[in-house]
């Protein structure tokens, strides 16, 4: 590869962080401007007195720090719930012999393809009946149910590559089903598991719709709500919204960027390798 290919190359990739990263950077920009300078023409608008008022106004007029407590504590939950479905239905998918089991993996891998939104009115007829509304459960139930599948299918491609000799010399040295599915073939899984997580927590952390209908306790609701706090009938402070989204997606930003190279490993491994 010649000198003036590679400096074309890295002038592409250039262009293309700088296309992937301005969102991020449009949206910290506006963040800084007070109300009055939104309605310009400009894209980007450094502010001539950056309002830093509007991170203060996030905060607390925002009820920050409640929410992100309620975000952190359905998403948690959910996270776990999603590991230990997945993992156990991907060992009996991949290691156990039972009748039926090819339909019940096609019908658990059929909830990839449904839109968690497509079931938001039977989940209210069906929660409201079963008083769930008004609770984290309305949230994590719906969650859970919605990355299971993806997670299933993560997880059953990693575990196809992992040699049986393993676990049948478990077995041998007295080990049960619990002990090899969470202490040998857990770790062993460890960047399927990683990109099970981190895809769950991106689809729960900044998820609305459903919240905005199964919620309606001011001590229950959960980050977006914030932004909404700064809408008005009339009139909204945007520069504070701006804030409030800035603030919500640094804990996916730096997620994401920690665990980046292990949800490579994870996909990769598993559609492959499966």
């Amino acid at each position: 590869m010649t000198k003036s290919t590679k400096t074309i190359l890295w002038v592409f990739f250039l262009i293309v962080a700088l296309v992937q990263l301005f969102p991020l950077i449009w949206l910290v920009d506006f963040s800084f401007l007070s109300s009055n300078e939104f309605y310009s023409s400009s894209v980007l608008k450094w502010p001539s007195d950056p309002q830093w008022q509007n991170y203060i106004n996030a905060w607390v007029d925002g009820k920050f720090l409640r929410y992100f407590i309620n975000s952190a504590f359905v998403t948690s939950v959910t996270i776990l719930l999603t590991v230990i479905l997945s993992l156990t239905l991907g060992y009996a998918f991949t290691r156990m012999q039972w009748k039926l089991r090819p339909i019940f993996f096609t019908i658990i891998l059929l909830g990839i393809m449904i839109p968690i939104h497509a079931t938001l009115l039977p989940n209210f007829a069906i929660f409201k009946a079963l008083g769930l509304t008004n609770s984290y459960l309305g949230l994590i139930l719906p969650y859970t149910a919605v990355s299971v599948p993806l997670g299933t299918f993560i997880l059953t491609g990693f575990m196809r590559s992992i040699p049986r000799a393993m676990e049948e010399s478990a077995v041998v040295d007295g080990a049960n089903i619990y002990r090899i599915v969470f202490q040998i073939i857990a770790p062993l899984t460890a960047p399927a598991l990683v990109t099970v997580i981190v895809t769950t927590f991106l689809n729960c952390w900044n998820e609305f719709i459903m919240a905005s209908t199964f919620l309606s306790k001011d001590a229950l609701k959960t980050l977006p709500f914030s932004v909404m706090n700064f809408a008005g009938q009339y009139s909204s402070d945007y520069g504070s919204q701006f804030a409030v989204m800035v603030l919500t997606s640094i804990p996916a930003i730096v997620i994401y960027a920690i665990f980046n190279e292990q949800i490579t490993k994870g996909v990769t491994a598993g559609a492959v390798k499966g």
